[in-house]
């Protein structure tokens, strides 16, 4: 119990220091619960000597132990309210000060015990060690308040950690204690919501009294550990005595991990606890979370100048000294030299250095100092009586409203939860020449921060165990699928073990782990690897082809040729054989061919709006006029036999003017189609993205595909009555009858174009135009060949046929 004596009146300020300090159990085994007596009794001490905190006020204490147990830490509770050893339910007893708070505990158990007692009577209760988070439940705990960060900050700390270094297969071991098993859901909770797998979680069963069946289970938990793929293992508990466990049963050190200890569970004090750090080789090169260290002015020097002898009042120093010297200066057979001073001790059995919930507990001190402090000065500014009486519940609000500087700097204040801000340090376990280890820190945390700049790591400040090839190691269940391919979950699957497959035809994904693949852009294509857009190469049938260049040679030959022909036909024009095969005719069916050979010029290169709506136009109207001329021709021939018949109603017929009706007419219909689809839905250039894979042809889009093969079946129609016609006149006199020619050009005629229509429907891109200038040379060129190419054949080197007898088959004699 801890008094506090005013000058006109006392004040009690009791807090339970140490449930949590475990006297009879742990305290012989663990030297650093005296260091938190000692803490303690200093903070008192020198918030009674600063003349500017309580003046005139002097706070005392009243020390029990819990035992961890709470029964016990029930008891003394009830004791420091009462005020004495016979407590009376109900009464306070104390015959000076007044009880003002409780410090403690530093067990979940004890806490909770204490605070479903203290809260009654509305006493502030603030513990220096209980990370438990239902303590956050303002309802149930309505006066309890802590110095050390809550386990779901911690959570979001490890979590942070995590991903960091990109860790996503994780294990959890815990003890099998209630308090333990519930924070360590939570933190699976949260790792699984944060997208990352745990492994396992297993409640390893305490050793120190080792059952047949907990020595079972404990190997079987070790065997699975040991076999699992995962690297890292999270050592999770509220209690530093499941690290002494770990140390005590040497099965563990062969297994390599990467351990990754939490708060509570993380003691140096624990791990190089004599008998114990030599086997505790399992930690070294391990990562741990830390209570921020802080520093407490003039502590250091306050250890070691105690002795016995200079601070008889410090009851537990008998047994320290016990423990820590093997001699007792209370008794007459003491073996104690009086020279043992704790500076005497060891680093690892008593560490001055590195204060965490000894912090903690002193900045417990200070809150509630300073929140009496800002009372006391309330009141006497009001000229209220300075005997500061006041009721437990009245203290709350100043402590709420608490906000100060501790001397290394940190704000202490605490929130709606009755949480302080968040500090972790992290650090690496590093195991030294003499077994003992060091701890070195190597990042921190600090939840107040803003978002992306909470979590530091110095990975170049770690050491890593060195059973690991990689460094930071990796701990996944499926390795990363890399740009390029997608996840796939199999059924009954944790979400981070998971297939890699590529993305399909035509989709990317530049990300690893991508749980979808996307379509690249219209005018893109995916890489080969697939991780990123490409633009897609236009393609079109150029000059620069040799398809292209190709089939502009041919075109412009047998334009030459034929312009030829056509001079040959001007030259000879009174030669008997162009006469009587309708001269004008000719000469309107070579202009056409001419223009029909040079059409494929239209269809070769970039296409553009001006091309897109000549071609299919120009090609239509120059063969509708060139059928057309053949067409008159043949009608042409057939009426002039037909006239010559005596009394033949015909021979009115006979003469250019049919033939120019003829012509006019037919090419007529082609103009009006022509018109029709220019108007209504001319062509225009287009984007052919589906045809070829990485390519983007451009071509012309027909715009309407019914005008389109509307103008290719007027001309077929022509061509098919100009076959019909010539059949019917195929066996006329040889000397007046062409018609035996035009029938063979229109068979060679129709069946190209008969042949073009399923060709053309089954190729694709620049080929799709080459089809269409194949026909358009090759049924031009059936015409040139069958028509035209026997008269140059007489007309040039058989002169002697191209006599009017020889065609009326009256030779002279």
């Amino acid at each position: 119990m801890l008094d506090v004596f005013g000058k006109t009146s006392c004040i009690v300020y009791s807090p339970d220091i140490l449930p949590g300090f475990e006297w009879s159990s742990r305290a012989q085994h663990d030297l650093r619960y005296y260091r938190h007596l000692f803490a303690f009794y200093y903070a008192v001490d020198e918030i009674n000597q600063n003349p500017e905190i309580l003046p005139n006020i002097t706070l005392g204490f009243h020390i029990t132990d819990s035992c961890t147990v709470g029964m016990i830490s029930l008891c003394g509770a009830v004791i420091i309210l009462s005020g004495q050893e016979d407590t009376v339910a109900g009464y306070s007893c104390h015959q000076q000060g007044q009880l003002a708070g409780v410090i403690g505990s530093f067990s979940s158990e004890t806490s909770d015990a204490i605070s479903k007692l203290t809260s009654v009577y509305r006493y502030p209760q603030i513990s220096y060690g209980m990370m438990d988070q239902r303590f956050n439940n303002r309802i149930e705990f309505p006066f309890f308040y802590r110095t050390v960060p809550n386990v779901q900050s911690q959570n979001q700390g490890l979590i942070q950690f995590l991903n960091f270094f990109r860790w996503n297969w994780v294990g959890i071991l815990t003890s099998n204690e209630e308090v333990d098993q519930r924070c360590a859901e939570e933190l699976k909770r949260e790792i699984t919501r944060a997208g990352k797998c745990v492994a396992f979680m297993e409640m390893v069963p305490g050793i120190m009294i080792m059952s047949s069946e907990k020595l079972k289970k404990l190997k079987q938990i070790i065997n699975m550990v040991k076999n699992s793929l995962v690297s890292v293992v999270i050592l999770y508990s509220t209690d530093s005595l499941l690290v002494k466990e770990f140390c005590q049963y040497r099965t563990w050190h062969k297994i390599n991990k990467v351990w990754i200890i939490s708060a509570a569970s993380s003691s140096l004090a624990a791990i190089n606890a004599k008998n114990i750090n030599s086997a505790c080789i399992i930690f070294n090169r391990s990562l741990e979370f830390n209570i921020a260290k802080g520093e407490i002015p003039g502590f250091k020097e306050f250890l070691y100048s105690i002795h016995p002898s200079t601070f008889p009042e410090l009851f537990f120093l008998k047994e320290l000294w016990k423990q820590a010297f093997k001699c007792d200066p209370w008794s007459e057979l003491s073996k104690c030299s009086g020279q043992e001073r704790l500076s005497n001790l060891s680093h690892s059995e008593f560490d001055v250095d590195n204060f965490h919930f000894t912090y903690s507990l002193y900045i417990s001190v200070q809150i509630l100092a300073h929140a009496l402090h800002h009372m006391y000065t309330a009141k006497t500014q009001t000229g209220k009586d300075q005997n500061l009486e006041f009721q437990p519940w009245q203290l709350n609000q100043y402590i709420k409203k608490v906000h100060f500087k501790t001397p290394d700097g940190q704000d202490v204040s605490f929130n709606d939860k009755g949480n302080v801000p968040t500090y972790y340090d992290i650090t690496n376990l590093i195991l030294l020449p003499d077994g003992s280890f060091r701890s070195v820190k190597i990042g921190s945390f600090n939840q107040s921060a803003p978002e992306g700049q909470q979590l530091f790591v110095n990975q170049s400040a770690i050491l890593w165990n060195p059973h690991f090839n990689l460094t930071p190691p990796r701990s996944v269940c499926s390795e990363n699928c890399g740009p390029g391919y997608r996840k796939i979950l199999p059924p009954e699957k944790p979400i981070c073990c998971f297939e890699c497959v590529p993305c399909s035809e035509g989709e990317f994904s530049n990300a690893s782990d991508a749980e979808n693949c996307f379509n690249c852009p219209e005018d893109q294509w995916p890489s080969e690897k697939k991780d990123q857009c490409l633009p897609r190469v236009i393609e079109f049938l150029s000059y620069d082809d040799l398809l292209g260049a190709a089939v502009a040679f041919i075109a412009v030959l047998f334009s030459i040729i034929t312009a030829i022909i056509l001079g040959i036909f001007i030259k000879y024009r009174d030669t008997p054989v162009i006469k009587a095969n309708n001269r004008d005719l000719s000469y309107i069916l070579l202009t056409f061919l001419i223009l029909s050979f040079l059409c494929p010029l239209l269809f070769i290169g970039r296409a553009g709006r001006v091309n897109c709506l000549l071609r299919q136009v120009s090609f239509g109207i120059i063969f509708g006029t060139a059928i057309s001329s053949v067409l008159a021709k043949t009608i042409t021939v057939l009426l002039a036999f037909k006239a010559t018949k005596p009394n033949s109603k015909l021979s009115k017929w006979v003469g250019t003017r049919v033939s120019s009706y003829v012509v006019l007419l037919c090419s007529s219909g082609e103009i009006v189609i022509c018109i029709a689809w220019l108007l209504i839905s001319p062509p225009f250039p287009d984007y052919d993205t589906q045809s070829e894979k990485g390519k983007m042809i451009l071509q012309c889009n027909e715009g309407s595909a019914i005008a389109f093969y509307s103008v290719i079946g007027y001309v077929g129609f022509l061509a098919l009555l100009s076959f019909i016609v010539a059949f019917l006149a195929r066996k006329l006199p040889d000397g007046f009858n062409e018609a035996q020619h035009i029938t063979f050009s229109m068979l060679v005629f129709c069946s190209v174009w008969v042949s073009f229509i399923p060709a053309y429907l089954s190729t694709k891109g620049k080929y799709m135009v080459a089809v269409e200038i194949f026909a358009i040379l090759a049924s031009s060129a059936g015409l040139l060949g069958c028509i035209f190419l026997p008269k140059c054949y007489i007309i040039v080197l058989r002169p002697d046929l191209n006599t009017k007898g020889h065609l009326t088959g009256k030779k002279k004699i």
